[in-house]
């Protein structure tokens, strides 16, 4: 069978044309074959959610015909308990990037970011990556625990994986996964096989009232309210709360009945209770999820009636120092009449935030008794320290991460920015990452930062870049997703961009579009130029990229849509309300933004071989005024083959322009027009002509993306 082509495949252009493709028994087969067969790295014409409903006898069968054995030893049992892992696994699944020195492979990869309630499962990550082509070659598995307030994904419970993502048709098909935990290890392995690196959420916060913070309140920093007043919030408040979470658990007995409960406070909470049988004293045995839940809710009631809180998190400048927000609409009355208050910033900064369901890791002493709610920075609590680091660490050793993307990486509470000594406490995110690639062995775990690049002390005390240098980020989200194609903004913060990647050893990354970003509130963002998005993502190949779940779908809105179209609004699960949801996401039905998508997918298979990892030298930058939309890059090594070209304006075209002459490169030597993502490309175009000072293109269409090359 011939080999797919951009040209010779007749992709749909609309949506219900994709539908009647699948439909159509011939024409799946081809589609299948090209990729069972290893003519793409991607089933071509399969819409996200037509490859999520896929029956699982039908994946494992299309796995098996593409990568054969490797996928019975990504599913053997023997490689897929967490609780017995093999002292090495099989090289045929081991990570894509284990022979990487460190977590430097992360500034070139291709993210694409997934929140598991959108696609139902673990098991459904496979399926959706069936989609995904070799140059989209990691997946950023958006929180993976039991989540806590409204459903908060980033407000974990408790270290337990979220009961939610079970995959009752994996276990039918393999009896043997028949926990969520080897679910979850099973599924990264499968991934491995398929070429993608997969990473987690580390997050230094935890729900306020997590199993985590009530089982050990001395991780995390406490107050007293009665109503609207702050009655105590002095640095070991945290005493009296286990003080009287004791009294909760003589008068209310162990959760499990006949289990020996210690005799005094301190004994619960010494060292030698260990986290398993504390927990079990609380709030019951790890698989009684219902159970747990009615522990700790019944707990929860015990310190309020005391006024006892943890203290709740905050973002940016300058931090510290809260009060209670006395209007009306910050009052909450939860479902068995407690009153709850928001808080606020006492001296609010512009960017300041109080995000009420969360609670952060009490890493540092405080000063004068936090009688000002000052931190003292040398006196770390190396206690906490340990325990965020053995937790993570964990959990990348059971199921097999490559990566974290480090939650809220934005923080940085010193207000004289980065210290003049750089120890292994100054940053928690950083000390993750060193600790599971120094102390656990695994010397390729990279840090993916989430941070937007702020102006100097607007969401962090001082540079953002130099705050991420200090805690080892290598890559950081940036915030181009929060601009227009093409507009001043967009065209000014990438120039940026490019230059702290080029002199930085954070690298930012090119955005396409996050989860977060995925909300009827930025619906501008996102009305054209999307395909100029993957793009410039694609084939930027010395720049990693991100893209959301669901963006290569997404529906353009001028007014905002159902809030079940919408991936953001399911990092919560609430029934009320302005984020409330009802009912499962709900896929886009942009059939033509698929098939550009697709297209682009297509020829960067096609490429890919020869253009991945090389460095990119520059012949037209982003404009640093942000007026010209024009763009255009090569590559530096001793062989410049392909030719990148993008109008940035998503609404004119352009006529004639030069593009510079590429070093070492015979302008004579003609360079052919080889994709477009207009489709056609004139005659007059499909050559490059060198006029004696440049290569000249005689117009480009809005928003157009182009690809020339010479011979090999």
């Amino acid at each position: 069978m011939a080999e797919f082509t951009v040209d010779s495949f007749n992709l749909p252009k609309v949506y219900q044309e994709f539908l009647d493709q699948w439909q159509s028994q011939a024409q799946r087969q081809v589609y299948l074959e090209a990729y069972q067969q290893g003519r793409q790295s991607f089933i071509p014409g399969l819409l996200p959610e037509q490859a999520i409903a896929l029956t699982g006898q039908d994946t494992l069968a299309i796995l098996r015909r593409r990568w054969g054995d490797r996928i019975k030893t990504a599913l053997d049992p023997a490689h897929t308990d967490p609780d017995h892992p093999p002292a090495q696994l099989p090289a045929a699944i081991q990570s894509p990037v284990a022979g990487e020195p460190d977590g430097r492979w992360l500034k070139q990869t291709n993210m694409v970011g997934i929140n598991v309630r959108t696609v139902g499962s673990f098991w459904h990550i496979v399926k959706y990556a069936l989609t995904l082509p070799q140059a989209q070659d990691s997946i950023h598995i958006l929180p993976i625990w039991e989540a806590g307030v409204v459903g908060s994904m980033y407000g974990l419970s408790s270290w337990e994986l979220n009961p939610e993502f079970y995959s009752p048709e994996l276990a039918d098909l393999r009896p043997k996964l028949d926990t969520i935990d080897k679910q979850l290890r099973a599924v990264i392995n499968v991934l491995h096989v398929m070429g993608k690196t997969v990473g987690m959420d580390v997050i230094p916060h935890t729900d306020r009232f997590s199993q985590i913070a009530l089982a050990f309140p001395a991780y995390f920093e406490w107050l007293q309210r009665q109503d609207t007043v702050i009655v105590d919030h002095s640095a070991d408040l945290h005493r009296e709360v286990e003080h009287k979470i004791f009294e909760f658990l003589k008068k209310n007995g162990p959760a499990v009945a006949g289990d020996a409960v210690p005799a005094t406070t301190a004994e619960l909470f010494g060292a030698d209770i260990a986290e398993v049988r504390r927990l079990r004293l609380l709030f019951g045995p790890p698989e009684n999820h219902a159970g747990r839940e009615a522990r700790r809710v019944m707990l929860v009631r015990h310190l309020y009636r005391y006024g006892y809180e943890p203290v709740p998190g905050t973002m940016a400048p300058p931090y510290r120092g809260l009060k209670v927000d006395t209007r009306n609409e910050a009052r909450i009355v939860d479902a068995v009449g407690q009153v709850w208050r928001d808080f606020l910033i006492t001296r609010p900064e512009p960017m300041s935030r109080v995000f009420g369901p969360l609670g952060r890791y009490k890493l540092y002493e405080r000063l004068d008794d936090n009688r000002q709610w000052a931190i003292d920075f040398s006196r770390p609590r190396q206690a906490v320290w340990q325990y965020v680091c053995d937790k993570y660490a964990q959990v990348q050793r059971r199921y097999g991460f490559d990566f974290m993307r480090g939650d809220m990486a934005h923080v940085q509470m010193r207000p004289a920015g980065v210290p003049d000594d750089i120890d292994g406490y100054y940053d928690i995110l950083g000390a993750v990452k060193n600790y599971i690639r120094q102390e656990q062995g695994v010397a390729y775990f990279g840090y993916f930062a989430e941070t937007f690049l702020a102006p100097r002390n607007v969401m962090t005390y001082g540079e953002e870049l130099d705050h991420l240098e200090a805690s080892d980020a290598d890559t950081t989200l940036g915030d181009l997703q929060s601009t227009v194609v093409g507009s001043k903004e967009f065209l000014q913060r990438f120039n940026a961009y490019l230059g702290l990647l080029e002199t930085r050893c954070c690298a930012p990354c090119f955005t396409l579009m996050t989860a977060d970003k995925d909300d009827p509130r930025f619906d501008e963002f996102y009305r054209q130029g999307n395909d100029l998005r993957l793009f410039i993502g694609l084939f930027l190949t010395d720049m990693s990229s991100y893209m959301g779940l669901g963006f290569e779908t997404r529906d353009v809105h001028y007014q905002p849509a159902p809030n079940e179209h919408y991936s953001k609004l399911y990092v919560f699960q609430e029934s009320e309300g302005p984020k409330a949801t009802h009912g499962p996401f709900v896929w886009g039905k942009n059939g033509h933004l698929y098939r550009l998508t697709t297209r682009l997918r297509l020829y960067a298979d096609h490429i890919w071989p020869n253009i991945a990892g090389r460095p990119v030298r520059w012949l037209l930058r982003p404009d640093a005024l942000g007026e010209s939309k024009l763009l255009a890059w090569t590559h530096t090594d001793d062989h410049p083959d392909y030719l990148f070209v993008a109008n940035c304006d998503v609404d004119n075209g352009i006529g004639s322009f030069g593009i510079p002459l590429i070093p070492g490169v015979d302008p004579i030597e003609p360079w052919h027009c080889q994709f477009s993502t207009a489709g056609d490309v004139a005659d007059r175009d499909q050559t490059l002509t060198f006029n004696g000072k440049h290569y000249k293109v005689n117009g480009m269409a809005p928003g157009e993306g182009r690809v020339y090359a010479r011979a090999h």
